[in-house]
């Protein structure tokens, strides 16, 4: 929509149809024939950046205002300055410019520089340098900031505190830091700054807004009035978390915002439990009122608009996360939904949490599925699965189909004992860190007494995929293992591309989750000493590979080194790889084929089953895809 046709349009039913309203907000294309859409990147891009973010450029509009009294166009947007929010009243916008901070999302992040822009004139004014982006949790807005109600303050995040910046001028004040908690992630352990816990959006009347800290709910005032824990404190106390629920039915003419003057609903969550539900606060704060509790994951889903009729999930890892209807007290939530009518034919496990301390005496928790019909006195196989921290997860039912890694509920249906373990890390030793919060945990579950010893498998994707590989140069605990997608050579992929987005990986290494924290120059020792592939000469463990040709995060030749290292060293290995799928199976004969695989492989080292033909004879390069056919018909699947 260019400009002039924008001027047109304004008449006739248009103009009628929006008569009441002062302004509107529209996204022409101002760019001028013949430039290049990206040109503002060329300076601070590879060649590659440039190209995937062309893709975006070439259809990007850029925001503007239209005032129907003064039959005006505003231009807010610009190519050098894209990205421009409004408020929802219009009142106000917030602009980002990266531009003077492209170069360090290479190895360090995304930094903006924030602006004000008047809505009126599209004046710019700026209000903060080198704000890291993104990361303002629930209603953080662009770039963690969000415009209160009024057009007259925003808030952010940044530097561990959240900040209020008056819009008019600039004036800036940092809201929490004298606080006595924290509004960091207190269990971040990556070599970047920590995000915060997040915030729930500002008051109706743009007096205050609303922050969590690890547990509790806190009100902040523009007037400088001492912020207010309204939960009281009592989410620390019981260490269980507090956020706002936003129940009201939507309604397009009230003022956007909470309303300070109602009792607020909060759904809750145990850090010691992950029992869930949902509380009511008492308007100004005080102690929660305790409305629905119990050992299932509780979800709000949403409100009738006319009626006190609401609608919840709840779930656990033997029940259908079926919906129920209830009113605003959460009182005697009733089944509309049947989905776990489908689970009767089948044999279901159970879940439940562990504790248990790593190996430098951290305590930690993990979900632990045991199959039914459980017998403490048997002896169960065990399958271990590994990312970061997954016992959040443990209330979660787990829908029985076929991907890239291998299902709970299957893999318990047909009698095994599962183990997803909390992993925390030491940034520089991301590897060591896996191996004693891993080993850890299934010490932990084989001292309960039910575990065969010898009969313990291992698999993980991406980032545990990598900790997988790692795992098996280290420790020969395991029977079989499986990886996904996973780095077997830091020092040749710090400098590799993630071809999805067309970023150099190096800020994995030395900010996120790879958790080396310096550059390969400045540290070489660490990025071998964390690399599978130099230590391949340890490993007893068979291994299964899987890395796909177009697989945009995780190049896919670190898979080949892997395996080629392996194979040199005359270790068993095995490497599938599915021609034209990503980081994921995306394909479900894929996901079929390889949750097929990936099952056969673990049954014959861990149940004894025979070896399957594909392990035994490899499969050649011409007959690949009469063997998938071949296969998915012995499977049953065509």
């Amino acid at each position: 929509l260019s400009v002039s046709r924008l001027q047109a349009a304004v008449s006739g039913a248009l103009e009628s149809a929006i008569a009441d309203y002062e302004r509107l907000l529209v996204s022409p294309d101002p760019s001028p024939p013949g430039r290049s859409p990206h040109e503002p990147y060329r300076r601070f891009l590879t060649h590659l950046w440039r190209r995937v973010r062309a893709a975006r450029e070439r259809t990007r509009t850029y925001l503007g205002v239209w005032h129907f009294g003064e039959n005006r166009y505003v231009q807010l947007a610009t190519p050098e300055m894209a990205v421009v929010t409004p408020a929802r009243t219009g009142l106000a916008a917030l602009g980002m410019d990266d531009r003077a901070w492209r170069r360090l999302v290479d190895f360090d992040g995304n930094y903006q520089d924030v602006y004000s822009v008047d809505t009126r004139t599209g004046a710019r004014r700026l209000l903060a340098r080198q704000v890291r982006g993104g990361g303002g949790g629930p209603g953080g807005g662009t770039g963690g900031w969000q415009i209160s109600p009024d057009g007259a303050h925003a808030y952010y995040f940044n530097d561990r505190c959240w900040f209020l910046v008056r819009l008019s001028d600039g004036a800036t004040r940092n809201m929490t830091g004298a606080l006595p908690v924290a509004f960091h992630r207190e269990d971040h352990d990556t070599p970047s700054e920590p995000g915060p816990y997040g915030a729930a959006g500002w008051a109706k009347d743009s007096r205050s807004f609303f922050v969590y800290d690890r547990y509790d709910v806190w009100q902040v005032y523009t007037d400088g009035t001492a912020p207010r824990n309204l939960t009281g404190g009592a989410g620390r106390r019981a260490k269980i978390e507090f956020r706002i629920q936003r129940i009201e039915p939507p309604d397009e003419e009230e003022e956007p915002g909470i309303d300070p003057q109602k009792p607020l609903v909060v759904r809750a969550e145990s850090e010691e439990t992950r029992e869930t539900g949902f509380f009511r606060v008492p308007a100004g704060g005080g102690e929660p009122q305790r409305l629905l509790w119990g050992a299932k994951n509780y979800r709000y889903v949403t409100r009738a608009r006319d009626a006190d009729v609401l609608a919840i999930t709840a779930q656990r890892f033997d029940e259908y996360p079926d919906v129920h209807i209830t009113d605003s007290a959460f009182a005697a939530p009733r089944r509309a939904t049947d989905g776990g009518a489908q689970m009767q034919p089948f044999l279901w496990g159970t879940a439940e949490l562990i504790r248990y301390k790593n190996a430098d005496g951290v305590p930690l928790q993990a979900a632990l599925y045991r199959p039914a019909n459980f017998d403490p006195k048997k002896k169960y196989p065990l399958m271990v699965y590994i990312y970061e921290r997954l016992s959040q997860n443990v209330h979660n039912f787990v829908h029985p189909r076929p991907s890239h890694n291998f299902n709970f509920s299957q893999y318990v249906s047909d009698g095994y004992v599962v183990l997803t373990p909390d992993i925390v890390y030491t940034v520089g030793r991301p590897g060591q860190s896996a191996l004693k919060c891993v080993l850890a945990a299934v010490e932990a579950v084989e001292s309960m007494g039910f575990i065969d010893p010898d009969r313990i498998g291992i698999a993980g994707h991406s980032w545990g995929g990598y900790q997988v590989a790692y795992l098996v140069t280290q420790t020969t605990r395991f029977r079989a293992a499986e990886a996904g997608a996973p780095v077997g050579n830091m020092t040749s992929a710090y400098s590799g591309i993630r071809w999805g987005s067309g970023l150099p990986r190096q800020f994995q290494y030395e900010k996120t989750q790879s958790r080396i924290g310096r550059p390969l120059y400045d540290d070489p020792l660490k990025y071998i000493e964390n690399s599978p592939v130099f230590h391949v000469k340890n490993v007893k463990t068979p291994l299964l590979i899987l890395h796909d040709d177009q697989d945009d995060a995780v190049p896919w030749y670190q898979g080949i080194e892997l395996f080629l290292a392996l194979r040199r060293n005359g270790r068993e290995a095995y490497l599938l790889n599915y021609n034209g799928e990503l980081h994921g199976l995306r394909r479900r004969h894929n996901q079929m084929d390889y949750s097929i695989r990936m099952k056969q492989f673990f049954d014959h080292f861990l149940k004894d089953a025979p070896k399957p033909e594909w392990m035994e004879k490899g499969i050649p390069y011409l007959d690949r895809e009469k063997e998938k056919e071949r296969f998915r018909k012995a499977a049953g699947l065509e």
